[in-house]
C-alpha cells in the first residue's frame, strides 16, 4: 500500500522520512518530490509499505506528527489517472 505524505521539510531526505516510517513496518519503497529545475524538495513524497495493515498503523500514528517543525499530511495515496484516460 502506498502512502502519500505531505508537509514535508525542505531538508529532510529519504534515508530520514524513510526511517522514521520503518518503525512501523516493512517499505518497499520511499520517493520525496524534487523540483526539476532546482532540484529543490517539493514538499511531499510517497512511502510504500509492504503490508496495507503496516500501513494503516503509520497513517494513524504519523498523520500529524511534527517532523523539523512541520505537521506532516499522511494519507493513502490515490493513483493519478492519465490524461489520456479520458479519450
Amino acid at each position: 500500500m502506498k502512502l502519500f505524505v505531505k508537509n514535508i521539510h525542505k531538508d529532510v531526505n529519504e534515508l530520514e522520512l524513510e526511517s522514521i516510517f520503518a518503525v512501523h513496518g516493512e517499505i518497499l519503497s520511499t520517493k520525496i518530490i524534487y523540483d526539476r529545475a532546482d532540484w529543490s524538495s517539493k514538499g511531499f513524497g510517497f512511502i510504500e509499505f509492504e503490508k496495507k495493515a503496516d500501513a494503516l498503523k503509520a497513517i494513524e500514528a504519523m498523520n500529524g506528527k511534527e517532523l523539523r517543525g512541520k505537521p506532516l499530511e499522511v494519507k493513502e495515496a490515490v493513483e493519478k489517472k492519465s490524461r489520456f484516460d479520458k479519450l
